[in-house]
């Protein structure tokens, strides 16, 4: 029995203090995926908070065929898409930049490159704003949180094959939105740099 089993069984006996241990085990890393997803700390951190309030409550169906982890991001991720959907904006640069999600110019080291990159962060974003919620979530979940194929499969509650498949076309349809967003650039001549 791992850790994570051990702790379960002493919330679900009734141990509090047990469940806080499961929250401060994963509440960063879950606040670090949600931040990718939402783009922004406030909303990531509302999610992370409903998910964990989501599963001490659900706790009891949690049926142990997953990691717990698989689970409450499953919780998280399906929480963060209700966020998004009721939001539907996109994220400014000055929210991105509060979020962390873009990095302030250092004015010391190599600011061309930390302006080229700043530019790359914001043209990647702004394409997977153009994407379907589909693509959008799987390229997240795969490139940006590097979670594994048989993970994305339980938490979209999809086949492998599926979550292989539709990655290919969401990779191949951010390639194409990428290009039209450098060619745009250089028509308007704005390019930053090479994209791939």
């Amino acid at each position: 029995m791992n850790d994570d089993s051990k702790l379960i069984d002493q919330a679900l006996a009734g141990d509090r203090a047990a469940f806080g241990q499961l929250v401060r085990r994963y509440q960063d890393r879950l606040f670090a995926s949600m931040l990718q997803v939402t783009g922004s700390s406030d909303d990531a951190e509302d999610v992370v908070q409903d998910a964990f309030v989501r599963a001490f409550v659900k706790l009891h169906t949690f049926q142990r065929q997953s990691q717990f982890f698989t689970w409450l991001y499953r919780i998280a991720f399906n929480s963060a898409l209700s966020h998004r959907r009721r939001k539907r904006s996109t994220v400014s640069l000055e929210h991105a930049r509060e979020s962390g999600g873009i990095e302030p110019v250092d004015k010391v080291d190599a600011p061309d490159a930390a302006m080229i990159r700043d530019d790359r962060v914001q043209t990647v974003r702004t394409a997977l704003d153009q994407l379907t919620e589909d693509h959008r979530v799987i390229l997240v979940l795969r490139e940006m949180q590097d979670c594994a194929y048989e993970d994305i499969a339980q938490i979209l509650e999809i086949s492998i094959g599926t979550v292989r498949s539709r990655l290919s076309r969401a990779r191949a349809a951010l390639k194409l939105v990428l290009e039209e967003i450098e060619t745009k650039q250089e028509s308007q001549g704005g390019a930053t740099g090479e994209l791939r």
